[in-house]
């Protein structure tokens, strides 16, 4: 059987020809639109939400909303919920589960509390044991999912009982220990200099267009597929507006008395854009990151490709917990104190519902480190935004609960849509 050179060049471009063709904007856009009616919608639901979330809140309560102090109050919100959400994206690409994650910030809050308090260390100090108790959790969760193969729920939900009798031994029935230390105090109710701010941000935009432009020149000059260059120009522009226009708005003052002047980004803020910068270069530029994905996706096929499944199914679980400690400082900055119900109630539901809200799929082998950060500011929007309408309690679970409900029949759908179109 002989294949001509017009059949060959055919097949060649039929096989080959998506990796190297130059597109244009109205091409991209189409294949954007191609992957978002086969059910790859990414954070397009959590950004279309927290849009009209904005405009709702805004249009219903627009004295308060936008009000410098308010948003600079609402970025403290999401804080411990987008970092133990961005603990739990790593655990969800696998399509695992950790039920103890918010336990276990309680858990490791109190460990840093009683160690400032009570044996007098210093912050640092306090701090690094905190992390370690959490990888400790961590590291027991994975050996019991991976080696004995528990399953995840049922491990999690034992130690979700189990890490709050810890926190009470810590703590004591009905007590509270006090956080005062100038540095984690700061985290959550301090602000950093306004020129430090106007740095940072000016540095972040820069490094990231820096970064998008080498890689689309690289990509460029190699022939492969690339965004066309217009459409990169625009995505780091609207970045960089987003950090500075958000910049100029926390810069300022918006004290409540004339008399001092309260300004500047929340040193908090900058944590939570270190660990997002991070967790995203771990997940989408290195071998970790991709094995992940492979697991995700399909475990016995990444075990037969030569994957060391049983330790990266450990290692989720300690990223998890150490994530959750970080949260359970932040938490306690903002409260000033570590209570005995600390990490308990809605604290992980409202985490796992920011992971699941901002794009990170229930069924593994999807998701990015942004989604945590999105789902985190529409968690915090809803829980904000219906405290200044003055609803009642019962009311606002019921909403959060329908938003994630909602998110996780979109993760359903979607997943479904794309096992019929191939994707």
């Amino acid at each position: 059987m002989s294949i001509d050179k017009g059949t060959a060049v055919t097949l060649a471009d039929s096989d080959f020809a998506g990796d190297r063709r130059a597109h244009d904007v109205p091409s991209a856009l189409r294949d954007y639109w191609n992957r978002v009616r086969s059910g790859d919608l990414g954070a397009l639901p959590a950004i279309l939400g927290l849009a009209g979330l904005v405009v709702l809140f805004t249009a219903l309560r627009p004295e308060t909303f936008l009000s410098e102090r308010n948003l600079a109050n609402l970025f403290t919100q999401a804080m411990p919920v987008t970092i133990l959400a961005m603990g739990l994206v790593f655990v969800l690409l696998l399509g695992e589960i950790d039920l103890s994650a918010g336990v276990a910030s309680g858990v490791c809050g109190g460990v840093m509390a009683t160690l400032i308090v009570d044996a007098g260390q210093p912050w640092y100090v306090a701090v690094l044991s905190a992390v370690a108790t959490g990888v400790v959790i961590g590291t027991a969760i994975g050996w019991l999912v991976s080696v004995v193969r528990i399953p995840s729920f049922v491990v999690t939900l034992a130690l979700f009982l189990g890490l709050q009798g810890i926190t009470l031994r810590l703590i004591g029935q009905g007590g509270t220990v006090p956080v005062h230390d100038e540095v984690i105090v700061a985290l959550a109710n301090k602000n950093m200099p306004v020129w430090l701010g106007w740095t940072m941000a000016a540095v972040c935009a820069a490094g990231y267009g820096a970064i998008q432009m080498w890689r689309w020149r690289r990509q460029h000059q190699r022939g492969l597929a690339s965004k066309p260059v217009q459409l990169v120009v625009a995505q780091v522009a609207v970045v960089a507006l987003a950090l500075l226009g958000g910049t100029y708005l926390l810069s300022l003052d918006r004290a409540p008395s004339p008399l001092i002047t309260l300004a500047g980004i929340p040193w908090g803020v900058p944590l939570v854009g270190t660990l997002l910068i991070v967790a995203t270069f771990v997940l989408g530029r290195t071998a970790y990151g991709r094995h992940l994905y492979a697991i995700g996706g399909n475990a016995e096929a990444a075990r037969r490709a030569g994957i060391n499944v049983t330790r990266l199914r450990m290692s989720v679980f300690m990223i998890c917990s150490g994530m959750a400690a970080l949260a359970g400082i932040v938490a306690a900055s903002r409260l000033n104190s570590v209570t005995p119900d600390a990490g308990a109630g809605n604290t992980l539901l409202f985490a796992v519902g920011a992971a699941v809200i901002g794009g990170t799929s229930l069924f593994g082998g999807r998701g990015r480190a942004r989604d945590a950060v999105l789902g985190g500011l529409v968690v915090a929007t809803i829980e904000n935004g219906l405290g200044l309408l003055g609803t009642k309690a019962y009311v606002q679970f019921l909403i959060t609960g329908a938003v994630l409900l909602l998110a996780a029949s979109i993760d359903a759908l979607a997943r479904r849509r794309r096992a019929v179109t191939g994707r």
